[in-house]
């Protein structure tokens, strides 16, 4: 297996930079100069309250530093990448909070070997010295069925006790207090992981290969491998099968819950999701849990302990009663704590009615003298753009994504399903006000929004007149419109190349007379079309093309060729060009 990619400076000196940035980014926060320690800025605070001291392996950003500040941990050690700070370091993180005069030190120690070996060393080092200083294990894993003696791992879950600790501490209880309320606590968290992707500690190959299309259930922060691998399936069933395993009875290491429990939920990227993707799966673990008649309290979703760039999540979920809420919500000036709302999530309203709808397309006009001849006029227009769907995608795909085609198709057959259910209204600047909605609601992207100016736009010179100077009032206010909201101006290599030489054309018909019309309006489509193939040597410098090499756009404007079209499929629709 390749080495991944990493954007570091060097493998040796990364974790001492990243600390570095983390502590330069936060003024709170300050390095313990020859240690990996990072300490809160005003250890004068901790005076006659309990400090409070965590840490472990590099790679699980933004845990641990991120959790430093008032009301949370008053200083962590880090080791290197996935590997156990060494017992100097955490001992002289120990003796700066005692010495700042901190009444005791509690360290918040996850359940893996090298942790509580270093963690302990230290400890029994600093009771030597003097320090009262205790040590709470996190064991949170819910993945493993049959108890081994190593006993579960330390997972995420491990940030639920921080802030619990922390809140503990802000308010002045004492060392043994705090212990042994955390200890019983740690009893009611559960964790459970699971990856689409390995990760791969600096400068060294992916921890474990996980085939295309699988996913592996029940995995370490490490990079370790998990206890099952399955195919990937999707946000729900994935949800389900995680929560089922973590509260399966038949299990060892299972959380004990039951209709109507009160939970604090986290869901956390293991730091290689997008945001969308955990968004989707925070959706579906609060619903999973409601539909067991579990009540949410709380719940926190993005990045809390990572494991480097793995593709995946955990779930931590901590049964929890008035007090334990009082503490959680208390506040903190952690800077990877999120900023939480008291309310609970299960019983909250979370949607609010639209207003009263407004769009005209909603209601029916009188039809008049114009109403047929509009109606065949649209009718051909549309035609007409789902003709061309496929020639304006292939043109998109050559400096977009592709879908111009689609994007006029869709507005297009919206369109044809408001002419069958819908009289077509005999004012054109009430025809154009629906037209203007529907596109609005169906086209999305850029190019909704421009023709949904142009119609809006286009709607005022239109109430009462229906001539073709009113037409041509309208034409040329819609084009402005696009114009000054879009920021393009003809030769962009835009919808407008096409456009604007054929509204400046219409503009003749302010002072033609009626019987010359058609021949302008003839001489405006040939110009737009001539306008879009003009567009091959054009540079774009608006929309999603102006980001497209300038040899790669050979072909004409989607956009621009899809304007011709419709001012075509007007003319011939008015009688243009027949015999």
């Amino acid at each position: 297996m390749e080495v991944q990619k990493k954007l570091l400076n060097s493998v040796d000196s990364c974790v001492d930079e990243a600390l570095c940035g983390t502590v330069r980014s936060h003024g709170a926060l300050a390095l313990l100069r020859g240690h990996r320690v990072v300490l809160r800025s005003d250890l004068g605070n901790l005076k006659g309250k309990v400090a409070l001291l965590s840490g472990g392996g590099s790679g699980h950003e933004p845990a641990h530093a991120g959790y430093i500040g008032v009301g949370m941990l008053s200083g962590v050690v880090a080791g290197g990448v996935f590997a156990s700070p060494p017992p100097a370091s955490i001992l002289a993180a120990i003796l700066s909070l005692w010495q700042a005069g901190a009444t005791g030190v509690l360290l918040v120690v996850k359940n893996y070997t090298g942790d509580r070996l270093n963690f302990g060393l230290a400890a029994e080092q600093a009771w030597a010295q003097g320090v009262p200083v205790n040590m709470v294990i996190v064991a949170d894993d819910c993945a493993f069925s049959q108890s081994t003696k190593a006993g579960r791992r330390g997972l995420c879950g491990t940030v639920f006790v921080h802030k619990l600790v922390g809140a503990m501490a802000e308010e002045g209880m004492p060392l043994d207090t705090i212990v042994s309320r955390v200890n019983e606590i740690t009893k009611v968290i559960g964790t459970l992981g699971v990856s689409l992707s390995p990760c791969s500690v600096p400068g060294c190959a992916p921890s474990f290969q996980l085939p295309p299309g699988e996913m592996e259930l029940g995995l370490g922060i490490h990079g370790e491998p998990g206890i099952r691998r399955s195919k990937v399936a999707s946000a729900d069933e994935v949800v389900k099968i995680m929560i089922d395993h973590m509260t399966d009875p038949s299990s060892q290491s299972h959380l004990p819950m039951k209709s109507g429990d009160s939970v604090v939920l986290c869901v956390n990227n293991l730091g290689g999701l997008s945001c969308l993707e955990m968004a989707v799966v925070t959706r579906s673990a609060i619903n999973c849990l409601e539909d067991r008649g579990i009540v949410v309290a709380r719940v926190m979703s993005g990045l809390f302990m990572t494991s480097l760039e793995m593709a995946g999540m955990s779930l931590s979920i901590m049964k929890t009663d008035q007090e334990i809420l009082r503490l959680f919500d208390a506040k903190t000036s952690a800077p990877a704590w999120p900023n939480l709302s008291s309310e609970s999530v299960s019983g909250r309203k979370w949607s609010v009615d639209p207003p009263p709808q407004t769009g005209s397309h909603k209601f029916t006009h009188s039809p008049g003298p114009l109403s047929g001849v509009m109606q065949t006029v649209l009718e051909a227009v549309c035609d007409s753009l789902l003709q061309r769907q496929e020639e304006l995608n292939m043109l998109d795909r050559a400096a977009g994504d592709g879908d111009c085609g689609n994007t006029h198709a869709s507005a297009a057959k919206a369109i044809q399903e408001w002419l069958q259910s819908h009289t077509v209204p005999g004012c054109p600047g009430q025809l154009l006000t629906i037209l203007a909605t529907v596109v609005q609601e169906t086209m999305g992207g850029s190019s909704g929004a421009l023709y949904s100016l142009f119609l809006t736009a286009a709607v005022r010179p239109l109430m009462g007149e229906s001539d073709a100077a009113a037409w041509a009032k309208a034409v040329h206010a819609g084009t402005e419109a696009m114009k000054r909201y879009g920021g393009a101006e003809p030769g962009d290599r835009t919808m407008l190349d096409a456009l604007c030489p054929a509204v400046e054309e219409l503009q003749r018909l302010l002072s033609s007379p009626p019987a010359g019309a058609m021949a302008i309006l003839q001489a405006a489509v040939e110009r737009a079309e001539e306008g879009a193939d003009s567009t091959r040597s054009l540079s774009a410098k608006a929309g999603r093309a102006s980001y497209v090499a300038t040899q790669h756009q050979t072909q004409p404007d989607p956009g621009a060729v899809a304007v011709a079209a419709i001012l075509r499929a007007v003319f011939e629709a008015l009688g243009g060009g027949c015999p």
